[in-house]
């Protein structure tokens, strides 16, 4: 079951979801916006493997704004920080966004229960598309889990700006 904007009011006041910065105005039907933060990262890796860490840069975006071409993959950052033990946060673009050919997530909009911190937006173009810092640029929901719920405790937990993948820190742990 998805909280409605009431609701979400409601449980950030009472704890049970926390955002920062939270700002009233921009509480939706059934969601929250969210603005992108100011750093990016660009992957400078020829090629990703799961192996091995990432080579990546990590990037302002200019006030004035910067495009993204057709075809650009970066990672980017909710300026808020947010998360919930709780309710399962579920990250969306905005629909504006989404209009504009922009992708803030690639398939990875669910975000583990006990969570907190920014959100990694994984941002891709599908045409040229000017960002600016701090734009509202996605929103997220909030689900009643059912069940007995386990905390993530995972390595992405406190992010504070857009981290890069950490596939290379499971990879050992596959069973053969």
């Amino acid at each position: 079951m998805i909280l409605t904007g009431y609701k979400i009011i409601k449980e950030v006041k009472g704890g049970k979801i926390k955002i920062t910065p939270f700002d009233h105005n921009r509480i939706t039907t059934n969601s929250y916006d969210l603005r992108l933060g100011s750093k990016l990262i660009r992957y400078t890796s020829k090629t990703l493997d799961p192996k091995i860490k990432p080579d990546f840069k990590i990037m302002d975006i200019p006030k004035s704004g910067m495009i993204m071409q057709a075809g650009d993959f970066l990672l980017g950052e909710t300026e808020e920080m947010v998360g919930s033990d709780s309710y399962v946060p579920i990250i969306h673009a905005k629909s504006g966004t989404a209009r504009m050919g922009l992708f803030v997530h690639v398939t990875a909009d669910l975000i583990d229960i006990g969570y907190y911190g920014k959100f990694t937006l994984q941002l891709f173009a599908t045409l040229p598309v000017k960002i600016y810092p701090y734009m509202l640029i996605a929103q997220v929901s909030f689900w009643q889990p059912k069940g007995k719920i386990v905390l993530y405790k995972g390595k992405y937990q406190n992010s504070d700006g857009p981290k890069p993948s950490m596939c290379y820190k499971d990879f050992g742990k596959i069973n053969k």
